[in-house]
């Protein structure tokens, strides 16, 4: 089917999210369920435990486990503090999290600690800006957040809009002035229909499609059973293997029959395009070594350049590290999402 299309679902008993593209899955969203660990953009009241000296952070107890904070300059132990969860821990490790705690919906972001009126870079038109801004002026007055407006916002409704400030301004607020001297958990983190929600409102959809067949009527089973495979074909006969370790995400790049001068050049920047797309929909995160095919070092900068275009638009933080005395070419990636995997068991 052409078009874009947001398909809400359930995968093996859990809550999901796909996004179809004209036909293709584009991104996927799986709740991890009870016993996953708990998800980007919950909020609790943790306890300082004990600084961690060599890693320049400290550890914070929660409710049910425990955290990680880089930022441990200044605390001491038996301190209480409000922190955001920010990715998924690796098996044995700790939450990672934040002490800037940011409250998001589908127009606004309320911003604690950070004041002022901001309006999304992507919103260009100076009219939409203006009037945006008084929206905000109007909503915001008297708080002492910040905010900003997301590029959703240009084309919504102006009482949408609104409303949907209010309603983060007034959670911050019940957030925020939460007391207590013991760990809590206070906020979930927004589960996959309310992410789809939130972050696939631009551009707008052609449909939104629910209910018990929705992921077979729109192909989203099948598309989901090819990603348990490791094997990727990418056209010409090149392909890519991704296969998650325990310490790193491999990825294996292969030309297959093609024996042409180029072959190697054309496999490469085939990966470079599909790669981002590959480790959103498998949730995978961390370090990534890239083993591509062998290539002259003067065709390097035409694979970085491909890499650094594909995670452009990628919505998950990926830093490019750089090439290897090898000849691989690493990654590390944001762990915004459970592994497809554990998500699915």
């Amino acid at each position: 089917m052409k078009g874009r299309v947001v398909v809400l679902g359930e995968l093996n008993g859990h809550e999901a999210a796909a996004l179809m593209v004209d036909g293709l899955l584009q991104d996927l969203l799986v709740d991890g369920g009870g016993d996953a660990p708990p998800a980007p953009g919950a909020i609790f009241r943790a306890t300082v435990d004990r600084q961690v000296k060599g890693q320049g952070g400290v550890f914070l107890r929660l409710p049910d486990g425990r955290a990680f904070l880089r930022e441990a300059k200044g605390l001491r132990p038996g301190q209480t503090l409000l922190v955001q969860v920010t990715g998924y821990a690796e098996p044995g490790k700790a939450v990672p999290v934040t002490t800037r705690v940011l409250f998001k919906s589908r127009h606004a972001i309320v911003t604690p600690g950070a004041p002022g009126l901001n309006i999304s870079r992507q919103i260009r038109d100076d009219d939409a800006r203006a009037r945006l801004h008084d929206i905000a002026g109007e909503a915001m007055a008297g708080a002492e957040s910040g905010l900003i407006l997301r590029s959703a916002a240009q084309h919504a409704d102006e009482d949408e809009v609104a409303q949907d400030i209010a309603l983060m301004r007034d959670l911050a607020a019940r957030i925020l002035a939460e007391d207590g001297a013991q760990p809590e958990h206070l906020l979930d983190g927004p589960g996959p229909h309310d992410l789809a929600w939130r972050d696939w409102a631009e551009p707008a959809p052609d449909e939104v499609a629910s209910g018990k067949t929705a992921f077979a009527d729109h192909g989203v089973l099948d598309a989901v059973e090819g990603l348990r495979q490791a094997h990727v074909p990418l056209g010409q006969g090149a392909s890519i293997w991704v296969e998650p370790t325990r310490a790193l995400v491999a990825v294996d790049v292969n030309t297959g029959a093609d024996t042409s001068p180029a072959a190697a050049l054309k496999a490469n920047l085939a990966a470079a395009k599909e790669l981002p797309r590959q480790l959103r929909l498998r949730g995978l995160g961390g370090q990534i070594t890239l083993d591509l095919a062998p290539l002259p070092k003067n065709d390097r900068r035409a694979v970085e350049g491909a890499l650094r275009a594909a995670f452009k638009s990628d919505p998950i933080d990926t830093a490019l590290v750089g090439w290897t005395p090898l000849g691989h070419f690493e990654l590390q990636r944001k762990r915004e999402r459970l592994p497809l995997t554990e998500a699915l068991k």
